[in-house]
């Protein structure tokens, strides 16, 4: 008897089991929706789809009467801005940072105290200070999503570095490779791929801290608009917001991916 730990599904059965549960989540949001409209058809804890309809129409497809923009594609511009130069930064000092750490022992014993202490202050304690050093401009948006998750970054890529095997190294000295040549063309190749899941990980966190960004100091931004409407029970506009921030996270998730099967297959291929 095949056993159930060793049944695969095919990719047809797959992709429905995947689509089944949203299928059933928006089922179920249905009929809670009209439960509640039954009861009480003012009701602003479950929007019907037309209220969302509206809500979307309004904000995405109807320049506002104040400003003349489209204020949702405005907030989806500015958070994306923020996210991707708070993420690009990041990137570039961890893995300078994790590469160097974790390839020259020297560099490591001094800086990776320093870095786990880091590690351990919780970024949103230091938003204050942020504001204060930064001002309450984009800088210090983008400054949080750098202190968030950088430390992160710097810590996986330097155990990354640590994990190749020493035997290549050993080889390449061998061959007479110094201390340059060694970190950027044997370890600086195998540790790109690597530092491409980092940023898959640590896309999640790089959205809560732009949220909170937005939503204590800003004029625009999805977070902003999320936390501006929240007072008057505007479910109608919050939901779409959050399913279109989920919805991004997913793009950017998916592009990764296909970046790094692009341009590193053998790390894929090994996997």
């Amino acid at each position: 008897m095949k056993r159930w730990i060793n049944k695969k599904p095919s990719r047809p059965l797959a992709i429905v089991l995947g689509i089944l549960p949203f299928i059933l989540l928006m089922a179920l949001y249905q009929w809670g929706s009209e439960v509640r409209k039954v009861e009480n058809p003012n009701d602003k804890l479950l929007p019907s789809v037309s209220q969302f309809y509206a809500a979307i129409d309004r904000l995405a497809f109807t320049p506002s009467k104040r400003t003349g923009e489209y204020l949702f594609w405005q907030d989806t511009f500015s958070s994306l801005k923020r996210l991707l130069m708070g993420v690009a930064c990041a990137a570039a000092i961890g893995l300078i940072l994790g590469l160097i750490t974790g390839a020259i022992p020297l560099i490591g014993a001094n800086l990776n105290p320093v870095i786990t202490a880091l590690s351990l202050i919780p970024p949103m304690a230091v938003l204050p200070l942020l504001f204060i050093v930064f001002g309450l401009g984009e800088l210090s948006k983008v400054m949080l999503i750098i202190v968030g998750i950088t430390p992160f970054l710097i810590r996986d890529l330097y155990q990354r570095t640590k994990d190749i095997p020493q035997e290549q190294l050993v080889k390449a000295q061998t061959l007479g490779a110094n201390s340059f040549q060694l970190i950027n063309r044997v370890l600086l190749p195998q540790i790109l791929p690597r530092l491409l899941d980092a940023l898959r990980l640590s896309l999640g966190t790089a959205w809560l801290f732009l949220i909170a960004a937005e939503a204590i100091a800003a004029t625009e931004g999805l977070g902003y608009r999320i936390f501006l409407v929240r007072r008057y029970l505007a479910m109608d506009v919050i939901l779409p917001y959050v399913i279109w921030i989920t919805f991004l996270a997913f793009v950017l998730d998916w592009l990764l991916v296909k970046t790094s099967k692009k341009v590193f297959p053998w790390y894929h291929a090994a996997k």
